[in-house]
């Protein structure tokens, strides 16, 4: 009975040792594996297998991109003005044999390291371009920060200047010179839309103007035409009239002619247009130097009233 037991406990201690040399790496970390307290590999992702009470698994290192956040720090630019800089620091881990046996805290080294770099760059600028010129100071610090850190085996990807507090003095300062900006801005805006306003109005004006005097014209010019238009229809009717009194009296003197008209008639329609002249409204009458065809005329006449 006493040898069951002790078979037991011996396959119980066998699997214990032999679960305990199995060790499983999990996905984006390694493992560092030591061999008698000294550095023997460095264990891969998946199942891997050691030793017992002589291999240990020093660190368990993650190779991801990793964050970390500071507190603030208090930093004094060239103008003398302190202010409260908080810094975030995206790193990761290149070389895990590095990161486990050249440094002792990570962490503290690159938080310690970030503060000092980030005093000695601010300590340059004036208050204004540490506001204004963040990029400039992330690059810096950036480079700075990972060129310090490649012998540790750490990576680092990108640093952030998460705040800039100034004091507070300043800050109502800022704020105050911030509203007179937004005031004058909205000045200026107000000005400027009064003066495209006026600019626009005077336009108008000015095209109705031009407008008005062109439309003038063009009656102006219509009505001219209109004019001699009329004047043209009037002389081209009184031409017309001149024309047919002339050919009616033409018509006249055929009919006349084909009639086989005497002395005696042409005398008679000759005393005819005298009477008519004598009855007109001219003040001079012109009598035919030829008396004795008037008196012809008038031999015309007795002969026609015997008839």
């Amino acid at each position: 009975m006493l040898g069951l037991i002790l078979q037991i406990l011996i396959v119980i201690f066998v699997i214990i040792i032999g679960l305990s040399s199995i060790k499983i790496i999990k996905q984006s970390t390694v493992g560092i594996v030591e061999r008698l307290g000294k550095y023997h590999k460095t264990a891969q992702q998946g199942i891997n297998i050691i030793i017992p009470f002589i291999d240990s698994f020093r660190h368990i290192v993650d190779l991801r991109e990793q964050v970390v956040d500071f507190p603030p720090q208090p930093v004094i630019t060239k103008d003398n003005v302190t202010m409260m800089i908080d810094t975030v620091v995206y790193y990761q881990v290149t070389d895990p044999f590095k990161y486990a046996y050249e440094i002792a805290n990570p962490i503290l080294a690159i938080e310690n390291l970030t503060a000092t770099t980030l005093r000695n760059i601010v300590g340059e600028l004036e208050l204004d371009e540490t506001l204004t010129s963040r990029d400039i100071v992330n690059t810096k610090l950036r480079a700075i920060l990972d060129e310090a850190t490649d012998k540790w085996g750490i990576k680092v990807n990108r640093v952030e200047l998460k705040n800039i507090l100034p004091p507070k003095d300043i800050q109502e300062a800022m704020e105050k010179q911030m509203r007179a900006e937004r005031e004058k801005r909205e000045a200026i805006l107000i000005a400027e839309g009064q003066k495209t306003a006026a600019i626009l109005e005077a336009e108008g004006k000015k095209q109705a103007a031009i407008l008005n005097a062109e439309a003038i014209r063009e009656a102006q010019i219509r009505e001219a035409e209109g004019q001699k238009q009329a004047k043209i229809l009037q002389a081209q009717g009184e031409a017309e009239a001149i024309l047919m009194v002339q050919k009616a009296f033409a018509d006249s003197l055929v009919m006349i002619k084909e009639a086989s008209a005497d002395d005696k008639v042409l005398a008679l329609k000759s005393l005819e247009t005298l009477k008519d002249l004598g009855n007109g409204q001219a003040t001079k009458i012109i009598i035919p130097s030829d008396l004795a065809g008037l008196g012809g005329v008038f031999t015309a006449l007795k002969e026609v009233n015997k008839n």
